[in-house]
């Protein structure tokens, strides 16, 4: 299965690539991806030392271990089960579900961590438990004068069982010469005991194990955010086949079988309503907190949940294209576009290992062989800063906050393509928007009827109509609604003609009328200086004129405007409060109804009269400005603007393939609110992750420092380490609390 991280195929001439932007190149020939599920995958330095492994096998192009969802991506020649268990066997890695992750478990089902017994029932967690008596017992021992031999096989046993699991990764580390977390702990212990530190070799073994117990379940809950996506669609549906009704396997279910989903039930696939109406929670998909209407012809989606009434849907999706499991993918494997501060975290990591088991080897050696110090201290020493030499903190630091992040944002129905958006969306300076369907609704309404020669505003609307009957302009929709909601039938026309961009004309209860845009009008050579004052008024006020007339006069005005949404102005103040300006409004319509909208929601600036590729031209010159600009449009006629943007925002893209492939962020909904929320979230994310690397580096900074006066015992540095990075998970942990209201 490919990484769904394809960028749009066309872009703007002239619009440089964004960083972390793949796909584009015009060569149609690109390596295979191949996306496998992994478990065990518990620490993030070992993680990033099976990717290294992985990217060194034969015929392998590039690779990537996605930490926060337990998947690996292989780029070029696939790799056998046997093969990748074999590369990740210094951490016991296993492969699960078979080689390319198929499409069930894409969508959560055979997920490693599904069904996982609670933590403190692990048998790790028992062990240690033991291990914690028999360190107790030690210590009562050689506090009652026994002999020193039972303390020692107190402690000895202590060590096997506190340290069983370590041991068994880091032997054949030690051996392999490959010193990753597991192999040094090991190290650590096993000198601690060669010098007679057995207590402290004990006290080590123990909190080693409690602390990855402890880390390991503060990951699962991590990834539990992106899981909780996957539960909401169910395994099994009711299907109506050859007249029969029977419960399916979603797996077996296709596209055009009838699903019957009953009052309280959730929805298994995307499809359309058939039969019935209900008010439907698509939550899951859109993050709407209230219940959509929908009837016969509407569009439903997989883990929605059917609220009143009993309905009939076809099945427009197979399990692994709905759009459901397309979002779930795409965040999963948003970590792949990693953020530039993960990438320098993992460069340090590399530097920071081999220089601290370095430094600790020449601890042990320098001071006893140059100054003939004593060997037993030394080495002590050398052994505790042995045990910071492994960056998990300091690797994990990013990556879990990401995931951690863009799970909520799902939730949230916001679905950001990778750390890289999510990092740049925090970063925003300003924000520019499309107005037709990002800052309005997109729906135009009849606003105005003003009638020039004794036509009655009915007489106006019911000719209007009938010409606008037989035109697919959008205004066309409006003056037709406008008609049926005053009980008006549209009248009779004959010999109709239609110019397109301009008008139509035809011939209603036997005369002839002409309909278009004022131009056309002045085109025709109709004298429009009576109506000249009354046309700049509606445009000053945001409305768009629509002129009925005979061939050389004007008898009626039809003012339309397009509704400004509701939240659009308090979206604008608030993205203001945040620090983001300017706002820009980019338009193609007129200047004068674009003011009158950049008037009513606030923007700082409005450019209007622009074509696609003036609209990117506004946003290069933006970047050039302002660094790190936003784009929100609708997403697919705004498209070469929002990849000209640092981060493009498609508005609106529930179950559009081409929005949720161009967008760097995307809205499932039209609830512009989102926008705000997207990059308080993005900003939030930023602050924990400094946050964590301090927290890495001040930890590691303080063992260094206290290595060298010899003050670094063992049991602290442990502490020290594991300390570190239980701060950093929790600290990571604390994005899960952030809300839309946020």
């Amino acid at each position: 299965m490919a990484v769904p991280n394809d960028r749009l195929q066309d872009r703007a001439p002239g619009v440089a690539e964004k960083p972390g932007q793949s796909g584009n190149s015009p060569d149609p020939v690109r390596p295979p991806e191949h996306v496998y599920r992994l478990a065990n995958v518990s620490c993030a330095d070992c993680a990033a030392k099976f990717e290294d492994k992985v990217k060194r096998a034969p015929g392998v192009l590039d690779a990537r271990v996605l930490f926060g969802s337990s998947q690996l991506i292989v780029v070029g020649q696939p790799l056998s089960v046997d093969e990748l268990e074999r590369l990740g066997a210094f951490d016991n890695i296993k492969v699960v579900a078979g080689t390319d992750a198929a499409a069930p478990e894409v969508c959560g089902r055979g997920d490693p961590g599904a069904g996982r017994a609670p933590w403190w029932a692990e048998p790790r967690v028992g062990r240690a438990a033991m291990a914690l008596l028999l360190i107790v017992a030690a210590h009562v021992l050689q506090g009652s004068g026994a002999a020193p031999v039972t303390s020692t096989a107190a402690y000895a046993a202590a060590v096997l069982l506190g340290g069983w699991g370590t041991f068994k990764k880091g032997i054949p580390g030690i051996f392999r010469l490959d010193f990753h977390m597991n192999a040094l702990m090991t190290v650590s212990v096993a000198g601690a005991m060669a010098i007679g530190y057995w207590s402290e070799a004990a006290t080590v073994a123990f909190l080693f194990g409690v602390s990855e117990a402890l880390e390991n379940h503060a990951m699962d809950r991590a990834r539990r955010s992106i899981r909780s996506l996957a539960e909401m669609a169910p395994t099994r549906a009711m299907v109506r086949r050859e007249g029969k009704e029977m419960i399916l396997p979603v797996e077996a279910i296709r596209i055009g079988d009838v699903m019957i989903v009953r009052p309280g039930e959730k929805i298994a696939l995307d499809g359309r309503v058939i039969r019935g109406r209900t008010e439907v929670n698509q939550a899951a998909i859109t993050g709407e907190s209230l219940p959509v209407a929908k009837e016969a012809g509407d569009a439903v989606f997989a883990g929605s949940l059917n609220h009143s009434g009993a309905i009939e849907v076809e099945v427009t999706t197979r399990a692994e294209d709905s759009t459901l499991a397309r979002v779930i993918a795409l965040v999963e494997k948003a970590e792949a576009e990693r953020a530039p501060t993960q990438e320098f975290v993992n460069r340090f990591a590399r530097i920071y290992t081999p220089a601290v088991t370095v430094l600790a080897v020449g601890m042990a050696l320098i001071p006893p062989l140059v100054w003939g110090a004593a060997w037993q201290p030394s080495i002590y020493e050398a052994l505790a800063l042995l045990m910071v030499a492994c960056p998990c903190a300091l690797v994990v630091s990013t990556p879990l906050a990401v995931v951690t992040a863009m799970g909520v944002a799902a939730r949230n129905g916001v679905l950001i393509k990778g750390g890289i958006h999510l990092e740049n969306i925090g970063h925003l300076r300003a924000m520019a928007f499309d107005k037709t369907g990002t800052l309005t609704l997109g729906e135009p309404v009849v606003t105005d009827v003003v009638g020039l020669q004794n036509m009655t505003e009915e007489d106006i609307l019911r000719v209007a109509a009938g010409i606008e009957r037989y035109s697919e302009h959008p205004l066309a929709g409006a003056i037709l609604r406008a008609a049926a909601d005053r009980g008006l039938t549209p009248g009779e026309v004959e010999d109709f003609e239609s110019f397109p961009g301009r008008g139509a004309r035809g011939t209603v209860g036997g005369a002839e009328y002409w309909i278009g845009s004022p131009p056309w009008f002045k085109e025709r050579g109709v004298d429009l200086a009576a109506v000249d004052h009354r046309i700049r008024g509606f445009q000053e006020e945001g409305k768009t004129l629509v002129l009925l007339g005979r061939r050389d006069t004007v008898t009626a005005l039809i003012a339309l405007a397009d509704r400004v949404r509701p939240s659009a102005r308090e979206v604008v103040a608030n993205l203001k409060m945040a620090g983001i300006g300017p706002t820009v409004l980019l338009t193609g319509d007129n200047q004068a109804t674009a003011r009158a909208i950049g008037r009513t929601v606030g923007v700082d600036e409005v450019r209007a009269g622009l074509l696609p590729e003036d609209k990117v031209r506004a946003v290069s010159e933006l970047r050039q400005w302002y660094g790190r600009v936003g784009m929100v449009g609708d997403g697919v006629n705004d498209a070469p603007a929002l990849v000209a943007a640092t981060t493009g925002i498609a508005m609106g893209t529930s179950g559009t393939d081409l929005a949720l492939e161009a967008a760097d962020v995307a809205l499932m909904n039209d609830d512009l609110s989102k926008v705000p929320f997207a990059v308080h979230l993005g900003r939030v994310t930023l602050r924990i992750i400094q946050q964590n690397i301090f927290i890495a580096l001040f930890m590691k900074t303080a063992a260094l420092l206290l290595a060298f006066p010899g003050w670094l015992t063992l049991w602290l540095a442990i502490v020290g380490d594991m300390g570190a990075t239980l701060l950093v998970t929790a600290n990571s942990l604390r994005l899960l609390r952030v809300r839309l209201s946020s």
